[in-house]
C-alpha cells in the first residue's frame, strides 16, 4: 500500500501540491489525469523520493518515505518509474541495458542477470531485439526498453510518467498493450497519463488534479460519464 498523507511541495512562492491525500492499495491501477501543471508528475516523483516534500508524509508498504532513518536507494527498489524520455544507455545492447543495475546495484551474478533480463524482454516482447543498440529501436520500442529495465528490479510497484506523449501515434498503441498486460498481471501501477481512453478502460481508480489538488476522483465511469465538478467536465471534454 502507498500512503499520501496531506503531501505539499514548493519551489520557492510557487506551491504545486496543496494537500494531497491519497491511497494506493496492492494490485490497484490509478490514472493521474489533469490540466499539464496541475502536479501530476511532481507527485509521482515525490512518492519514489526523487523529489522533496515541504511537509506531510509519503508511506511505501509502511516505510515512511523521507524518514531520515529510510534507506531510499533500498525502499526505491520497491518503486520501479518510467518517464517519457527513454534514457537509454546507446553504448550498450539492449540486453545490457536491463542487467546492468542488476549487477551493479543489486549484485546478481552476469548469468542470473541475463536470465532476468531475457525474462522481462519477452514480457515486452523485444527479446528478439536483445542483442541491438536502443538506436536501432523504434521509440515504442526504447519505451518498452525502460519498463523492462524497470521491471528487471523486481519492483512491487510500476510508476509511469507520460511514457507515451514523447511518442509517434502509431507507435503509442504498442506501449500501451504492455500496460494493460501488467494490468492483467496484477502489478500495482500509478499512471500520469493524458490517454483518457486507456485510462478509461484500464484504472480502477482515476484521479483528476487542479491546480495542485485533487478535484475529483472515482471509477472510471464516475469522472468519464458522470464527472461531479464543471472543472473535470470542461477537462474531459476537451480531451476528448
Amino acid at each position: 500500500m502507498i500512503e499520501i498523507k496531506q503531501v505539499r511541495k514548493s519551489y520557492g512562492s510557487l506551491e504545486v501540491l496543496k494537500g494531497i491525500d491519497l491511497t494506493i492499495d496492492k494490485g490497484e491501477v490509478v490514472a493521474m489525469i489533469g490540466p499539464s501543471g496541475s502536479g501530476k508528475s511532481t507527485l509521482l516523483q515525490c512518492i519514489n523520493g526523487l523529489e522533496t516534500i515541504s511537509s506531510g508524509e509519503i508511506i511505501v508498504d509502511g516505510i515512511s518515505v523521507f524518514d531520515k532513518a529510510t534507506n531510499l536507494n533500498h525502499l526505491r527498489r520497491k518503486l520501479g518509474i518510467v518517464f517519457q524520455s527513454y534514457n537509454a544507455f546507446p553504448h550498450m545492447t539492449v540486453r545490457r541495458n536491463v542487467t546492468l543495475a542488476l549487477t551493479k546495484v543489486l549484485g546478481v551474478s552476469r548469468d542470473q542477470a541475463n536470465a532476468i533480463a531475457e525474462t522481462q524482454l519477452q514480457r515486452v516482447g523485444l527479446l528478439a531485439k536483445a542483442d541491438v543498440y536502443p538506436t536501432a529501436l523504434s521509440g515504442g520500442q526504447q519505451q518498452r526498453l525502460g519498463i523492462a529495465r524497470a521491471l528487471a528490479m523486481g519492483p512491487s510497484y510500476m510508476l509511469f510518467d507520460e511514457v507515451t506523449s514523447a511518442l509517434d501515434p502509431e507507435l503509442v498503441a504498442e506501449v500501451l498493450a504492455t500496460l494493460r498486460q501488467l494490468s492483467a498481471e496484477g502489478m500495482t501501477m500509478i499512471l500520469v497519463t493524458h490517454e483518457m481512453q486507456f485510462a478509461r478502460e484500464v484504472a480502477d481508480r482515476v484521479v483528476f488534479f487542479h491546480e495542485g489538488v485533487i478535484a475529483e476522483s472515482g471509477p472510471p465511469q464516475q469522472i468519464f460519464g458522470n464527472p461531479k465538478s464543471e472543472r473535470l467536465r470542461a477537462f474531459v471534454s476537451r480531451a476528448g
